[in-house]
């Protein structure tokens, strides 16, 4: 009967380690996948919209958003107070903290809400974009204001528990995890700083009292701010957002949106390319969260653009 228990028990953990292999080695070659497709893009791709799903509860203003199996899961911020521009700066702040309440939302396919994990404490509410590596989500959380402070969370898909993994002296605004890396790379706010958190082999961060000079790299690219990313494998990352542009002094500003691959060990994008979608009222289709994973065909993308009363737009394009 021993005997019979250590072979079932030893059956169930290898069974376990395939499925976790398994899980990660399907999410590496779907990232390979999109990457080789994305970099096809142009600004000539036509870009079909497939589906508008309509989130059946109030988002407030979403930040990020992964797809796993049948649920989505989107990071937002509740703003309760808005944030109030300091008339000079303040002990280096530009502004006050506002208040709010930070949430990671699981929703099903039809856009229902199946749970809402909240996240921060006090002043650090704002959740940024977000990055799925096959087995957690990882969440930045940051004062809503930039050259703050940050903590990263590790979160389990299947319990919604969280777990801290970092506290950092600086607005975090979004994520990956570079599995073959082995590091967590952020992007401040604006994306106008790359950061690179190294890992060891229990996953803890090694370099997190590392000089912030030493940790931190500009962003040459400049055409948009980022506002989600995805890890693609092969230390790449796919990273969407906007800028808002005037053909002239005076002139309505009008905004662009668009997809970078970004090169994580050069800290450098490799890839551009305009995604010129927009809701009826004018929002950029990459204003916020995304998602993107391979078809047949080609591409298919997922965007929330718009707060509170949020569709989930889902676009594909024939690329291969």
């Amino acid at each position: 009967m021993k005997n019979g228990i250590a072979s079932f028990s030893i059956v169930a953990v290898v069974l376990a380690l395939t499925a976790c292999i398994s899980a990660d080695a399907q999410t590496a070659s779907a990232g390979a996948v999109v990457s080789e497709r994305v970099k096809k893009l142009t600004r000539g791709t036509q870009w079909r919209q497939v589906a508008a799903i309509p989130v059946n509860f109030n988002t407030f203003h979403p930040q990020g958003m992964v797809k796993i199996g049948d649920n989505f899961y989107v990071s937002s911020v509740d703003i309760r107070t808005p944030t109030k521009r300091y008339p000079a700066l303040q002990d280096g702040y530009d502004r006050d903290t506002g208040e709010g309440v930070g949430h990671l939302f699981k929703l099903d396919l039809k856009g229902n809400l199946v749970s809402d994990l909240t996240l921060g404490e006090g002043s650090v509410y704002h959740p940024g974009g977000i990055d799925f590596d096959g087995t957690a989500i990882w969440v930045p959380v940051s004062e809503y204001r930039p050259n703050s402070r940050a903590i990263i969370y590790r979160v389990d898909p299947a319990t919604m528990k969280a777990t801290e993994v970092l506290r950092y002296g600086d607005h975090i605004g979004g994520i990956v995890h570079n599995t073959e890396g082995k590091s967590l790379n952020g992007v401040s706010w604006g994306s106008r700083r790359f950061y690179r958190f190294t890992l060891d082999a229990d996953g803890k961060v090694t370099n997190a009292t590392t000089p912030p000079e030493q940790l931190r790299v500009t962003n040459p690219a400049l055409y948009i701010d980022y506002q989600d990313c995805k890890y693609l494998g092969r230390q790449e990352a796919l990273c969407s957002g906007l800028n808002n542009y005037q053909m002239k002094k005076d002139a309505p500003r009008f905004p662009l949106g668009g997809f970078e691959i970004v090169d994580l060990p050069g800290n450098r994008p490799i890839y551009q390319v305009p995604i010129e979608l927009w809701t009826e009222s004018g929002l950029p289709m990459t204003y916020n969260p995304f998602w993107i994973e391979p078809t047949a065909t080609g591409l298919s993308a997922y965007f929330i653009p718009e707060d509170e009363k949020s569709t989930i737009y889902v676009y594909e394009a024939d690329v291969r």
